[in-house]
């Protein structure tokens, strides 16, 4: 592992920046691929990391002059989920990035004698909505929003990638992560929480899976070079899923204050949902997405290194820090 030269795509993201920092704390030399300019992104990376100038990651990019001298690959970088896309066709905006560019990545990394690619994926590409049973391993994959289907196609890209070249390919699906500098609807959620809006989740017994970034990143590092990885595609979590009013709760007690929340039935919840035309927007709220990650766990003996009490309160404090 001291030895190796990673690639990380996405390396000054949210999940990208953590896991430079857990490998060249490993002594691992780590590339960056950024779409540039290089200067704005040493200046939020690691020292220690080289930088990439690649451009816009698709169809076409040149990946070169990043891959030379490259052992691994560790591909963050993708056109993210958003709740309210301008794009005229929202399919081909994420399929250009999510798909044709990762597979583009995955020639290129074979071409330049890579031996490895780590990919991460969604569980957004197994299933949208929540469910009422668990996902496991055996779940077939019916995405249906565009980000969804852009993910389950690049895995399918890679799979195809790894039989023509014997580039040994790996794929992981998070569900929502958490931890400092999280953005989207978990910011939120702490925005409602530090203000102490009256939030109706009291009643929800959900269950829903997270995973917080340090472990996330761990989990990448671990399938970078465990030898048993290859050709696996695992769920990963942290292991321990919480109520939607149970995450209210501990984010409450990071900010150091009273969570408020009132004990509305679900039912009425739902109908008022429903007449408002916010069904889907409860469906995330209140609705169960559980993972069964055993397949990590028993396979590459991973285990989270922070648990996630641990992990909401130090995403608490640092949002609470930060003043927003």
């Amino acid at each position: 592992m001291a030895d190796a030269r990673v690639l990380v795509t996405g390396a000054t993201g949210f999940v990208g920046r953590v896991l430079v920092r857990r490998l060249l704390d490993r002594g691992v030399a780590v590339r960056a691929a950024v779409r540039g300019p290089a200067e704005a992104a040493r200046a939020v990376l690691p020292p220690g990391a080289e930088v990439a100038v690649v451009g816009a990651i698709g169809p076409d990019t040149d990946w070169t002059n990043a891959l030379a001298g490259v052992d691994a690959v560790a591909h963050l970088a993708a056109r993210v989920h958003v709740m309210r896309d301008a794009a005229a066709d929202p399919l081909a905006e994420f399929r250009a990035v999510n798909t044709a560019g990762t597979r583009r990545l995955a020639e290129s990394a074979a071409a330049a004698g890579a031996r490895r690619l780590v990919f991460v994926s969604s569980i957004k590409a197994v299933v949208d909505e929540s469910r009422s049973t668990p996902v496991t391993d055996a779940t077939p994959a019916d995405p249906h929003s565009p980000y969804g289907r852009s993910k389950r196609e690049a895995e399918e890209a890679l799979a195809a990638v790894s039989a023509a070249t014997g580039l040994e390919t790996v794929v992981l699906r998070p569900p929502l992560v958490y931890g400092p500098g999280v953005a989207g609807n978990l910011r939120t959620l702490l925005k409602l929480c530090a203000r102490r809006v009256p939030l109706p989740l009291a009643g929800v017994r959900n269950r829903r899976s997270l995973i917080g970034v340090e472990n996330l990143a761990d989990a990448v590092a671990a399938c970078l070079f465990h030898p048993a990885a290859a050709g696996h595609c695992f769920l990963v979590d942290d292991g321990a899923p919480l109520s939607t009013a149970d995450l209210v709760r501990a984010l409450s007690a990071g900010l150091g204050v009273r969570p408020r929340l009132l004990p509305v039935p679900p039912a009425l919840l739902g109908l008022a949902a429903r007449l408002l035309g916010r069904a889907g927007a409860l469906d995330r709220v209140a609705g169960s997405l559980e993972l069964d990650s055993r397949g990590i766990r028993g396979t590459l003996g991973w285990a989270p290194p922070l648990d996630t009490a641990s992990g909401l309160r130090a995403t608490a404090e640092w949002f609470k820090a930060s003043g927003a």
